[in-house]
């Protein structure tokens, strides 16, 4: 992972801008984290506003120089920029060039080819989880929701029984898995080596997605029994083309990225020598900007050319791509100057010399800080980037294993309980039909369930490794 910049680096170990207490400093956390959440929730005002009045709030309420408050926050903006801005990009882009081509409704269309009956549910789960990878969650969910309903109309299934997979999957990936935003900041922020965490991602969301995808979708069925809504799908990506990219080479370029950040951390665990050729290889094609870069430029061949794409049309593609992401960037951005005023106020370090006395574990501890925050503001990546900055100092002492499943503590902490605040609860409700009452019962639930047994599995995982 692209570490933090050199600025930032110096921030983190300069005196903080306050003198302030512990218990100063605790209440100006939670006048800060208040002022957003009043912010975002009562005001309906824009999260990178929000966070970026919270951040100064919160050097105001510890007494740190206004001056100094505003440098704190723009330099952690700009290294967060910095760090993974560009990722975001080339993952907007390479989720465009699969929605566009048709390559996701060839996935879609061969595994449901393959797939009928009780094995629906558990088609619908890997579906979304491959598509989901490049995608972010929003827009993963417009892909699939006229797949879902389709599925649902023709083999007469509870829109549930269908839905909750499809959802699970796209949730767990947003949550846990690199390059999404929240778990790339989340990396960033506490150093963590990307391709374990990825590694590890993957052994967690495995699991997790089965039990709260086609196992809770049983259950959510029958509390909910709801059919397809009666309405006009919306046309398929590929039914204006006049062919689409072929089931293989979708997925290989989709699982590309994947495949090179995990060969990466396999031969830094094997060869350890970082002067050894290979693994000077390896640490270039391997890191995430040349990983999604080689996916992006291999895409426009086995995407775009294959779907009979000109060079205006990809050009178009890409253009398009990046107008969606300017908002999800100034708030990634926004959030890493709010965590990066945390640190420059010594929050960070009051955390660390309050929670070394304590005996809850600091992979509990940072899973419930990113559950409150979760449950404040609605959003699951500023609850990322919030408790990264909050638990960064926890990661000092760290082993390579335990620092990657504290990005995966906040991550799952992260996705606790959707509710009325979050964008993701509604969007739910409405593209299904259903009443604020059984998208909790649904919806909030499965969001619930990923939580809960992805940090129970991230707490076991470092008892044994």
């Amino acid at each position: 992972m692209t570490r933090l910049s050199v600025e930032m680096l110096a921030a983190d170990a300069v005196e903080p801008i306050t003198s302030a207490g512990h218990a100063r400093l605790g209440l100006a956390v939670l006048a800060g984290i208040a002022v957003i959440v009043l912010l975002i929730t009562k005001y309906k005002l824009h999260a990178f506003l929000a966070l970026t009045i919270g951040s100064l709030a919160l050097g105001a309420f510890a007494g740190a120089p206004l001056d100094k408050a505003i440098l704190s926050f723009t330099t952690g903006l700009g290294a967060t920029v910095a760090g993974v801005g560009v990722l975001i990009a080339l993952g907007a882009i390479l989720g465009r060039l699969l929605a566009d081509s048709g390559g996701a409704d060839q996935i879609v269309d061969t595994i449901l080819a393959k797939a009928g009956g009780r094995a629906m549910p558990w088609a619908m789960v890997l579906i979304a989880s491959v598509i989901g990878l490049p995608l972010f969650f929003e827009v993963g969910i417009v892909l699939l929701i006229p797949v879902v309903l389709m599925v649902a109309k023709r083999g007469n299934y509870s829109v549930m029984r269908i839905g909750i997979p499809a959802l699970a999957g796209l949730s767990v990936m947003h949550g846990l898995i690199p390059p999404h935003p929240g778990p790339l900041v989340a990396i960033d922020a506490v150093k963590a080596n990307l391709g374990v965490t990825l590694a590890l991602g993957i052994v967690v969301a495995i699991p997790t997605v089965i039990i709260a995808g086609p196992l809770f979708s049983k259950v959510a069925a029958r509390w909910v029994d709801v059919p397809a809504p009666e309405r006009m799908l919306p046309p398929r990506a590929s039914e204006e083309l006049e062919r689409r990219p072929s089931f293989g080479a979708t997925l290989a370029t989709v699982l590309l990225p994947v495949v090179l950040m995990l060969s990466k951390a396999l031969v830094d665990i094997v060869v350890d020598d970082p002067t050894h050729q290979v693994q000077r290889v390896f640490d270039v094609i391997g890191s995430p900007l040349i990983a999604l870069l080689t996916a992006v430029i291999v895409g426009m061949f086995t995407l775009g050319r294959a779907a009979g794409f000109t060079k205006d049309r990809l050009s178009t593609t890409v253009e398009k791509s990046l107008a969606p992401i300017a908002g999800i960037l100034l708030i990634v951005g926004a959030g890493g100057g709010f965590k990066q005023t945390l640190i420059d106020c010594g929050v960070g370090q009051m955390i660390l010399d309050i929670s070394k006395d304590w005996s809850i574990p600091a992979l509990l501890l940072a899973w419930l800080i990113a559950v409150a925050i979760r449950l404040a503001t609605g959003s699951a990546t500023v609850a990322t980037i919030s408790a990264a900055g909050l638990v960064a100092p926890l990661a000092a002492d760290m082993s390579t294993t335990h620092t990657a499943l504290l990005v995966l503590a906040i991550g799952t902490g992260s996705l606790f309980f959707s509710h009325v605040n979050d964008a993701g609860f509604w969007l739910v409700k409405e593209y299904f039909g259903l009443s604020v009452g059984q998208t909790v019962k649904t919806w909030s639930v499965m969001e619930t369930i990923i939580s809960v047994v992805g940090g129970g599995l991230v707490l076991l995982l470092s008892l044994v490794i």
